[in-house]
């Protein structure tokens, strides 16, 4: 749904006595928009972007750092410099900050400088941009088409999608939803057998009433499925108000965990540390939907023994010392 030209390299951003190590990426700011939505929501921001200019937009903690803000000079040194007869001199190109961006994202923010594709070639002595980015309607599609453009495309190129560029954070993260998962599950089961006790202490209680009961003509079977409706609908009642509660707070988490941090005076997510500066929430089904069904599972079954207990009281022995 959309493709970019970009130029990336890498460099040195200096400010005084402070130098950075930056992420250099050369875009052409009509078509950046079409293939990320930190451009789309910087439109004003890369219009400053002209050929010629040497202007460049730094990330939100990348100017902090530096100590700038929009309108001062930096300088940009290329990593390859010129040969004079005194030896190999840096390559350094004073640049205007037109801006800065955040992304929410620790590693950008601290480390990218975007400018315009055109001087970025002219400072790298390029002769055309180093690669081109695509947009797909379905970003869980890049790994099929990274493989089809693969086969499709001759010549020695690279082809990378968001899932090999981020491997290792993606596999951390997965990491810690499949741990999650174990624990989640654990939780329940403890859940599960304080239900356990739970009726057991119940049919203790009522071995009277199930007695007269059973006198009165109640088969086991009928006295065991009310026990097992009433564990039954406890675990239904529970899962039902998790449910509502857990979701409440992951759409509301954005708001929530703000406030918890001014009020204890705390980050619970330190950016150079998690990487992130705020705490995302995506519920997805994929993942609700499995805890749910186990919890119900096990309320069942927490059900069976109390309720078999519940079915084998004797009404002689229950009532007599009533």
């Amino acid at each position: 749904v959309g493709a970019a030209p970009f130029v990336a390299a890498q460099a040195l951003l200096a400010r005084g006595e402070d130098m950075k190590g930056a992420l250099v990426r050369g875009i052409d700011p009509a078509h950046e928009a079409e293939v990320t939505d930190l451009a789309a929501e910087n439109l004003e921001g890369l219009k400053a972007l002209v050929p010629g200019e040497f202007r460049v937009i730094l990330g939100s903690e990348l100017a902090r750092q530096l100590g700038v803000r929009a309108g001062d000079a930096v300088t940009l040194i290329a990593p390859a410099g010129q040969v004079t007869p005194a030896g190999v001199v840096p390559r350094l190109k004073q640049m205007t900050v037109a801006g800065t961006f955040n992304s929410g994202h620790y590693e950008y923010d601290s480390a990218l400088v975007m400018l315009h594709h055109e001087d970025a070639e002219r400072i790298f002595r390029l002769e055309g941009p180093t690669g081109v980015r695509l947009k797909l309607k379905n970003l869980h599609d890049a790994p099929e088409v990274t493989q089809q453009l693969a086969h499709s495309l001759s010549g020695n190129l690279l082809i990378r999608d968001w899932t090999q560029q981020n491997r290792t954070w993606f596999a951390a993260v997965q990491l810690e939803k499949r741990m999650m998962f174990i624990i989640l599950t654990l939780i329940v089961a403890v859940a599960a057998f304080n239900l356990v006790s739970t009726l057991v202490m119940t049919v203790t209680d009522k071995r009277a009433d199930i007695a007269i009961l059973r006198t009165l003509g109640a088969s086991p079977a009928s006295i065991m499925g009310v026990f097992m409706v009433q564990g039954a609908m406890v675990g239904v009642i529970g899962t039902l108000a998790g449910l509502l509660l857990g979701l409440g707070v992951a759409f509301n988490i954005d708001v929530i965990v703000p406030a918890i941090e001014r009020a204890l005076n705390a980050s619970f997510l330190p950016k150079d540390i998690y990487l992130i500066s705020k705490m995302p929430s995506d519920p997805q089904s994929s993942d609700i939907a499995p805890i749910a069904v186990i919890s119900l599972i096990l309320a069942f079954v927490a059900t069976l023994y109390p309720s078999w207990r519940a079915s084998r009281v004797n009404p002689a022995e229950a009532l007599r010392y009533e």
